[in-house]
């Protein structure tokens, strides 16, 4: 038993399970463009999420020659791994998906690293957060399955890609609730500025326009929308149970199922 947990801890601090998150939205997005599965694509996505995730909570271990423990050394080779499966499949994306791709990557490398003299990463801008783990997040499940597909950007990709950043963005909200006694004040996290009862009402109200910008789309599938619904209503359960007594799991395992759970109401339905 204690093996199996350890194992499932590292799936989660390895962020296998957030990979997973990502490559299902990535899946989405081909499913409602109805794109072909695309290897190269989604295993930029995947792996890249695996190296990027790491590199974003482990650097300072690094970076600072701090002491590791074996699982943070299992870590380090599980991303070095992922890292040379990213570049191998990053080469084989199209230039203009390549080109954005470094545009992401270089938001993760400055959401991170301190820039210049500052010793300030956006990550503790105030305020900033939330918006580039969304973009990003957008950007990577959206824009870039559909540029290597050769999808043109018209009204649907947009509305797509709106859909994804205000989903991000709520379920981000329900991190902060749980992350609210550990987080530094200093970050300034939504909870932190308005509450935590407060920050549930924007993150359901946000789910709104998400659900009904289905409606503007050049074509309505009555099956979508019904999937919909039903994410709206998890997501909205969540957000309503979140409080910051919550276990890790509830955020790092459950939540971030969601986009697995959405995936899968999809090829049920």
């Amino acid at each position: 038993m204690q093996v199996i947990r350890r194992l499932f801890d590292f799936y989660i601090n390895g962020s296998i399970h957030v990979a997973v998150a990502v490559l299902s939205l990535v899946l989405m997005t081909n499913h409602m463009f109805q794109n072909p599965f695309d290897l190269p694509m989604a295993g930029f996505a995947f792996f890249g999420t695996i190296f990027g995730y790491n590199f974003i909570k482990y650097e300072d271990f690094f970076r600072n020659k701090k002491p590791l423990r074996f699982e943070l050394k299992g870590i380090a080779v599980l991303s070095l791994i992922a890292f040379a499966a990213a570049t191998y499949f990053f080469f084989h994306l199209k230039l203009i998906t390549q080109i954005t791709a470094f545009v992401f990557f270089g938001l993760t490398f400055l959401y991170t690293v301190p820039i210049l003299s500052s010793k300030k990463n956006i990550r503790n801008w105030s305020g900033v957060k939330i918006y580039i783990v969304a973009l990003c997040w957008a950007g990577v499940t959206t824009l870039l399955p559909l540029m290597d597909a050769g999808v043109e950007v018209f009204s649907d990709v947009i509305l797509k890609f709106c859909q994804r950043f205000l989903l991000v963005i709520s379920l981000i909200l329900i991190f902060e609730i749980i992350d609210l006694r550990t987080d530094s004040p200093a970050l300034g996290t939504v909870p932190q500025r308005i509450g935590v009862r407060k920050t549930k009402i924007v993150g359901i109200l946000l789910l709104v326009p998400l659900y009904f910008l289905e409606f503007l789309k050049s074509t309505i599938d009555t099956n979508q929308l019904f999937v919909n619904a039903l994410l709206v209503v998890v997501t909205s359960l969540f957000m309503v149970f979140a409080n910051e007594n919550r276990s890790k799991y509830y955020t790092s395992f459950w939540v971030e199922s969601i986009p697995v759970f959405w995936l899968g109401l999809v090829y049920l339905f």
